[in-house]
């Protein structure tokens, strides 16, 4: 295993998360044998703005409903779920972390759409399936943690069937400086690559995409993180379970480098050109 791929997956690990969701769930008054994915999503939407941005990336796509979709940095499965329960399309998710490929399992199982949703353990890097497999693509805050985007998109376009769709959002670099850290998706710097807004829709293009949709989203993520900022108390169920002592550093350094211009967020959707 690279190295890279090992500092990922440490990042991300958290031994005894299930039992702190359920916990969590339970003191929020929630019903185990009863949950929906509206349940979950303040802690499995673990990307910029939560289910917000989950629903408006959707919208720029354009589902049927007949779509078989990859998810791509999975992770606890909050968009998946989202998009089978929504539009009825069956979604794979893969990811780096193997306690995040279990718990979004276990939580699938919960929310009783394991018929439309399924997991595995994979490297973006080296996706595990045939050519021309997938209708979309989907992945949210994800290419932040890989150093070869172009291998990435490489993969992301080969699995697409031709004319299939990306859906991406990311964090980008901007132009004030490097980023305070911790971050969501790093500690330190070492496992952070980011890329310009400009040099994102370029590698996309030289990977043989066409751009359909695209916009900067930065402001939307400030409002969204003064509003944190300004909550009085963390709610049972949060992303805060994830980060423990770490989260109200990383909140205000999320803050800090969204006005000082050090990162910004974009969303798109862009298509396979043959």
């Amino acid at each position: 295993m690279d190295i890279d791929r090992l500092s990922v997956q440490q990042h991300y690990a958290h031994a005894s998360l299930l039992d702190l969701i359920v916990g969590a769930l339970e003191r929020g008054g929630k019903n185990l044998g009863n949950l929906s994915p509206d349940d979950l999503a303040p802690i499995d939407e673990f990307h910029t703005r939560g289910r917000t941005a989950t629903v408006e990336l959707a919208k720029l796509v354009v589902f049927g409903g007949t779509e078989n979709v990859l998810d791509v940095g999975s992770g606890l499965g909050g968009p998946s779920r989202f998009l089978a329960k929504t539009y009825g399309c069956r979604v794979t998710g893969i990811d780096l972390t193997p306690q995040f490929v279990a718990v979004a399992e276990q939580l699938t199982r919960l929310t009783r759409l394991s018929e439309l949703v399924s997991y595995r353990q994979a490297d973006a890097r080296s996706i595990p399936f045939e050519a021309a497999t997938f209708d979309v693509v989907w992945s949210q805050n994800v290419a932040m943690n890989i150093a070869d985007r172009a291998r990435l998109y490489a993969e992301i376009r080969r699995v697409l069937r031709p004319g299939g769709k990306y859906a991406l959002s990311d964090i980008v670099r901007g132009v004030g400086g490097e980023p305070y850290y911790p971050m969501p998706w790093a500690r330190t710097a070492d496992t952070s690559y980011l890329l310009t807004e400009e040099a994102t829709r370029l590698a996309l293009e030289r990977a043989g995409f066409a751009i359909l949709a695209w916009e900067n989203t930065t402001e939307q993520a400030i409002a969204a993180a003064v509003a944190r900022a300004g909550a009085t108390s963390l709610p049972p169920l949060g992303l805060h379970l994830l980060f423990g002592t770490a989260w109200p550093t990383i909140t205000a350094n999320q803050l800090r480098n969204y006005r000082e211009g050090r990162t910004g967020v974009i969303h798109g959707v862009v298509a396979r050109t043959d």
